[in-house]
């Protein structure tokens, strides 16, 4: 069977159409699911305008991780100070995710420590992940790791090899615990794609997409190879989503027919 194929809603959408607009398009291309980026404003809506089309919203990240003076993604797991913020927060977004029939939500490492080793973080995102692992488990929701690369544009970020990622999953052991592996990061930071998701694929709860370089589309200007990598995925057997996290270089609904058609072949 293909891979079931979603659309981030907020890095995809051109601005000149309506989300009802948007939502018809990506439902006559083929795709089943859609994802946004938080539960602030617009979340209840884009809930309805997809339900009401037969489209599943599958993704939302389930914590803050701004910081005033490091920008995104630099408030996670990675510092105690945050586990108890995050851990109520995250309790919110799992109701929201079971409510909806949401089957993963997005957790950060935040930024590395000064002077702390990647391992000592990864004892700390462990222990705060134990507080949630089991309401998590209790409401079915998996709580997916993203991955992101450090190279170019996400410095300082922790959570950026499957080596460290896999250890927090094993260290965690939990079935709720798992990863959000982001091509498009991993191919900047390590390459070999195709067997990184053969040894991590126990683990992998969600996929985002991006052609490298740029994060744009996913044709043939671009050096990944998506055909071969889908094939990959799909013969883990990996029955979640995959979602295309890319900017369109110019129309947005040429580039997602094109990336369903070659992630579907």
């Amino acid at each position: 069977m293909p891979l079931k194929q979603s659309v981030v809603i907020p890095m995809v959408k051109p601005g000149s159409m309506t989300l009802g607009e948007f939502l018809d398009e990506i439902k006559g291309i083929g795709f089943s699911a859609v994802e946004v980026w938080s539960r602030e404003a617009g979340f209840e809506e884009v809930i309805e305008a997809s339900r009401s089309r037969g489209l599943k919203v599958v993704s939302f990240v389930g914590h803050e991780h701004i910081s005033p003076t490091a920008g995104t993604h630099a408030e996670g797991f990675s510092r105690r100070r945050n586990h108890d913020r995050i851990e109520a927060e995250l309790r919110e977004s799992i109701d929201v995710a079971s409510r909806y029939d949401i089957p993963g939500i997005i957790t950060l490492s935040g930024h590395r420590n000064a002077g702390e080793s990647d391992y000592e973080s990864l004892l700390i995102c462990a222990e705060g992940l134990r507080r949630i692992v089991p309401y998590a488990e209790e409401k079915g929701i998996n709580l997916n790791m993203e991955l992101l690369n450090t190279k170019v544009d996400h410095p300082h970020y922790l959570c950026d090899n499957t080596d460290w990622v896999v250890a927090l999953c094993e260290m965690v052991n939990s079935p709720r615990v798992k990863i959000l592996y982001d091509i498009y990061h991993m191919q900047i930071m390590e390459g070999d794609i195709i067997r990184s998701i053969r040894r991590a694929a126990r683990w992998i709860g969600h996929y985002h997409t991006a052609g490298n370089p740029g994060r744009r589309d996913l044709g043939c200007d671009q050096e990944i190879n998506y055909t071969g990598i889908c094939r990959a995925i799909n013969a883990t057997g990996y029955d979640l989503y995959l979602g295309h996290e890319f900017r369109p270089k110019v129309d947005a609904i040429f580039a997602l027919r094109q990336a369903y058609d070659i992630c579907s072949a």
